[in-house]
């Protein structure tokens, strides 16, 4: 074995054991993971991606994914993003803003969240929701703050 693939092991467990962390942490936002039944697929300090299975009790009357599960996906996705890696999570939304852009035609929705810039006591992170099928379903904003500091 080189060194290289070693380190590349090593880096692969110590993120095994991040993502595990964090979904251990988050696991307590009952209403996202439980309700929305969302699931955190990749985490690491400044991104995300957490996905949802499009069930009927997501669904508006017309029969589209109602715009709160949506927005709770991108929210979610934000708050692993800007607190995995920490031993508390301490950074909360300071605003949210969400356009909606097509209709899921897919069966589950993806959100990648990532960081555009991090400072000492705010933040702002992108969300896109895409569905399995690439449809671009929604495009979040969200400033986070850092409470306590």
């Amino acid at each position: 074995m080189t060194g290289t693939t070693g380190m590349a092991e090593a880096e692969k467990h110590s993120g095994q054991d991040l993502l595990e962390r964090t979904r251990e942490i988050f696991r307590n936002d009952l209403f996202a993971t439980e309700a929305a039944g969302i699931v955190i697929e990749d985490a690491r300090p400044g991104y995300a991606r957490c996905v949802m299975e499009i069930k009927k009790h997501h669904l508006n009357v017309r029969g589209a994914v109602m715009g709160g599960a949506i927005f709770t996906l991108a929210d979610l996705a934000g708050a692993v993003a800007v607190n995995c890696g920490k031993e508390q999570p301490d950074t909360v939304a300071l605003h949210a803003d969400i356009t909606f852009l097509s209709p899921a035609k897919g069966t589950r929705l993806i959100a990648e969240a990532s960081c555009v810039k991090a400072g000492r006591t705010t933040s702002l992170f992108e969300i896109r929701i895409e569905d399995e099928l690439g449809t671009k379903v929604a495009q979040a904003s969200i400033n986070g703050y850092t409470v306590g500091k």
